[in-house]
């Protein structure tokens, strides 16, 4: 028997996103109806949505629906946080990520395929991994277009995975309500009530749309429904950072494996950054700890690197200071990210009057750390990336990271 080829396109959307994190923060709203907002209901569990509850509503209104609910006001710099952990995590997947909103993003695996399987273990790997790593729920599309991808990850919710066969896609289209579509909000759907069109199937055989909607909208919501949408994923969200992270399971104790895990972190991102050309002049280093704990510490270098050895040095300077709010916990996960990048090539270079130190480009130390990241490049892009491991080893995700790395 032979089976279709997957389609390569994701739509991935965290579940109710603000009222998922201040569960995951305050383990006792678990299960509980939450409303994230003051005045206006800005997000709502969905133990409150069951009630009715939608977002925006105003939240005494809310509260007649729902009178159990417990009202957050939001911790609004966690889900700003909370959402680059997110991307990163997807760009240790594929460097073409398209960040659509502070939830949601598109991702184009057909690049990664020959080295994690299939879109669909891609999509069940980043599933567990926001679930293990950041205690979020996340529900994920997979189709041959955007537009369709978005529609399978609604019908994914909550906390599932869609998967439109190549082939299939008008069989599942086609009898869904025409809401589904997009630009079909109420007044849109009124009218097409109206008419007697109630489903996507419907609206792509009827020929009264242009008379209703005018011509320009009838023509795009026609080729929606014969699931015509030739827009690509557009990588390049985060293109002004590049960085990984690695999950510790119950969490390290020790400096020397902390430091062991920050070597391989700065050898994947340098490696990223040379790859791509660029260098990064601001280091961050982010800690968690046990629960929704997180140290985050930043280092400005006088001058862009890429080097191993620089990021290597300057993280575990960080981590030192990151650990200061560690209260004795262990580390739980370790990111490592450097940010205001720049192409420039040119390198001032240091009087040789010492050795000077890896951090400071340009120097003798840092020359020297420089050739040998090109000849470990070299090594790699010849035999394999295999070949040369710097820091942990780390875990099966390692092959997973490895496709953040191609871009």
């Amino acid at each position: 028997m032979i089976h279709p080829v997957e389609p390569t396109i994701l739509h991935a959307d965290l579940d109710a996103f603000y009222a998922s994190v201040e569960q995951m923060l305050d383990p006792s709203l678990q299960g509980r109806p939450v409303l994230v907002g003051g005045g206006i209901v800005v997000a709502a569990s969905y133990e409150a949505r069951a009630y009715g509850v939608r977002a925006p509503m105003p939240t005494r209104e809310a509260l007649i629906l729902c009178p159990r609910a417990v009202v957050v006001s939001g911790s609004f710099r966690r889900y700003l946080e909370l959402s680059d952990d997110v991307m990163a995590i997807f760009e240790d997947a594929t460097p073409v990520v398209e960040q659509i909103s502070v939830d949601e993003a598109f991702l184009d695996v057909s690049g990664t395929t020959h080295l994690l399987g299939s879109p669909t273990q891609i999509a069940r790997v980043l599933r567990a991994r926001v679930r293990t790593e950041l205690g979020l729920p996340l529900s994920i599309g997979i189709a041959s277009t955007k537009f369709l991808a978005k529609i399978a990850s609604a019908r994914a919710k909550p906390d599932g995975l869609v998967v439109v066969e190549s082939g299939r896609e008008i069989e599942f289209l086609h009898p869904l309500p025409v809401e589904a579509l997009w630009g079909v909000g109420r007044v849109t759907a009124a009218r097409l009530h109206r008419l007697g069109v109630a489903t996507v199937g419907e609206l792509a055989e009827s020929p009264l749309l242009a008379r209703s909607l005018g011509v320009k909208t009838s023509a795009t919501l026609r080729e929606l429904a014969w699931n015509v949408d030739p827009r690509p994923v557009r990588g390049g969200r985060r293109a002004g950072s590049v960085g990984s992270q690695q999950a510790l399971g119950r969490g390290l104790r020790d400096l020397a494996e902390m430091y062991t895990v920050i070597a391989g972190l700065a050898d994947r991102v340098g490696r990223r950054m040379r790859a791509k050309g660029r260098s990064g002049s601001t280091a961050t280093l982010r800690v968690r700890f046990p629960g929704p704990r997180v140290a985050t510490r930043r280092r400005t270098l006088p001058a862009p690197t890429a080097s191993t050895a620089a990021i290597g040095e300057v993280c575990r300077e960080l981590l030192s200071r990151a650990l200061e709010a560690s209260a004795g916990d262990p580390v739980t996960l370790i990111g490592v990210s450097m940010s205001h990048l720049t192409t420039e090539r040119a390198i001032q270079l240091e009087l040789a009057l010492d050795v000077g130190s890896a951090t400071r480009a340009g120097s003798s130390a840092d020359l020297r750390r420089r050739a040998l990241d090109d000849s470990i490049d070299s090594v790699r892009e010849r035999f394999g990336r295999d070949l040369v491991r710097l820091g942990a080893s780390g875990s099966g995700d390692d092959d997973f990271r490895r496709l953040a790395e191609r871009s």
